[in-house]
């Protein structure tokens, strides 16, 4: 028997409102709130909420030592070109080589990692 269940993720960020904007884009939904803490209610996967975090510094991918990355989204995605399009027109920045056939790394806009997974 589990003793919890996964009730959010919790993005912490300089701007919580426009991080939700850019994940509403690529996932869907609409961000609820303003202020130093945003939710978005994503259709058919679980919730994001985004916090107010001033003086964030990224973290940095690949890195084992200090400020390394702490965990990353894996986004699915069906066509993988249209999808490294889209999030690159977003905002994104490519943290691995474009391209790739099996998963794309990224950061979004306030520097976090996340992955682009073909299904």
């Amino acid at each position: 028997m589990a003793l919890a269940k996964l009730g959010v993720v919790v993005l912490d960020c300089p701007d919580p409102h426009a991080l939700a904007g850019f994940y509403a884009d690529v996932l869907g939904g609409t961000p609820e709130g303003d202020g130093d803490w945003v939710d978005l209610k994503v259709p058919g996967g679980p919730a994001l909420a985004f916090q107010r975090a001033e003086g964030l510094t990224p973290p940095e991918w690949p890195r084992a030592d200090r400020n390394a990355q702490q965990f990353h989204l894996d986004l699915t995605v069906d066509d993988p070109d249209a999808a490294e399009r889209g999030v690159l027109a977003l905002g994104a920045k490519p943290l691995a080589e474009p391209g790739g056939k099996s998963f794309r790394v990224y950061a979004d806009p306030a520097g976090h990692p996340f992955c682009l997974c073909a299904c």
